[in-house]
């Protein structure tokens, strides 16, 4: 028998839960609008499919899942809209793509998601699972199930109930090699890049990493699960003057080989700690008014699929993304 694992645990207050990469959370807008978050690509738009045959020219259409399209860049508008306007036409559908009035926050996109039963949508192309309908008042277990690689599924445990039928909620899609868990509520609080209390940590690692301690007198860090040297605790003038000058020494220098992170004290290098320190890289921390996870993959990058496992009254008694889809 497979070996199941418990990763820890999360909260879910609001009744719907969001699911996607960790690292594009510094996309995330919550109740802004995206574009009041600095790290976005760039201008874009967001559309939305009208008319008698709107649902069906979506499916056929095929770009996102809905009949919303998201962060269309500015430069594409005009191109998709042509595109569409020739698709219905071909296809014989009562059908039109319009320009929303303004783009959507991501906290609206989930509802939106969870109503309309689509349960995906994309954040500036990366897909987002949402699931609505989940308790408010348990607290519930994330697992993991090992396998020959690492794990084969990772597994939120919303009721002991008898699971009657399954849904495919779509894929998953991880560049960072880790995932994320959270109240779809409490992930309008998070703070990515920016230092919650002005501090920083900078810390390098590598080949010749005790080579540029010594030349630095920088201290071996002594945290479960970090590596290398560095400072932590800095004010963030310091650790930006730090890191300038090995991103200078890593630039110019071909002879000495490292790492290093500029790690500011938000919510997103918080839970990464934990993930490191933690003997099945992962992490739970109080944000919002909920416990969000950051988990790690164990195989790293990929698109894992997602399914919703429900009881006999269609209530959830799971999510389930699974890591190996045994191919």
């Amino acid at each position: 028998m497979a070996d199941v694992v418990e990763l820890g645990k999360i909260t879910c207050p609001s009744g719907q839960l969001v699911l996607t990469d960790g690292g594009y959370l510094s996309l995330w807008s919550g109740d802004r609008r995206p574009e009041d978050v600095p790290a976005r690509p760039g201008p874009a738009a967001d559309m939305e499919i009208v008319g008698p045959d709107a649902s069906a020219a979506a499916r056929s259409f095929g770009r996102q899942p809905g009949t919303r399209l998201y962060d269309v860049p500015a430069h594409g508008v005009e191109e998709i809209t042509d595109a569409f306007a020739k698709h219905s036409k071909k296809a014989g559908l009562d059908a039109g793509l319009q320009t929303m009035p303004y783009q959507v926050p991501h906290r609206e996109r989930v509802r939106h998601a969870i109503t309309s039963g689509d349960h995906s949508f994309l954040n500036f192309g990366v897909p987002v699972i949402s699931v609505g309908g989940i308790s408010t008042s348990s607290a519930f277990r994330v697992t993991a199930t090992a396998g020959d690689w690492g794990w084969t599924q990772i597994r939120i445990v919303l009721s002991t109930a008898s699971t009657a039928q399954t849904r495919e909620l779509g894929d998953l899609r991880v560049d960072h090699a880790r995932l994320v868990i959270g109240d779809a509520d409490a992930l309008s609080s998070w703070v990515h890049e920016d230092s919650i209390d002005g501090l920083v940590d900078v810390v390098f690692w590598g080949r010749d990493e005790a080579q540029l301690a010594v030349e630095l007198d920088a201290p071996r860090l002594t945290d479960p699960g970090d590596v290398g040297y560095g400072w932590v605790d800095l004010p963030f003038q310091d650790a930006l003057d730090r890191a300038r000058d090995l991103e200078s020494r890593r630039r110019s220098s071909r002879q000495v080989m490292f790492n290093f992170d500029f790690r500011p004290h938000s919510h997103h290098w918080q839970v990464m700690a934990k993930v490191r320190a933690d003997e099945h890289e992962a992490g739970t921390i109080s944000v919002g008014g909920a416990d969000i996870m950051m988990a790690m993959t164990s195989v790293g990058d990929g698109e894992f699929p997602v399914q919703l496992e429900l009881d006999a009254a269609g209530t959830p008694t799971a999510i389930v993304v699974v890591i190996d889809t045994g191919a």
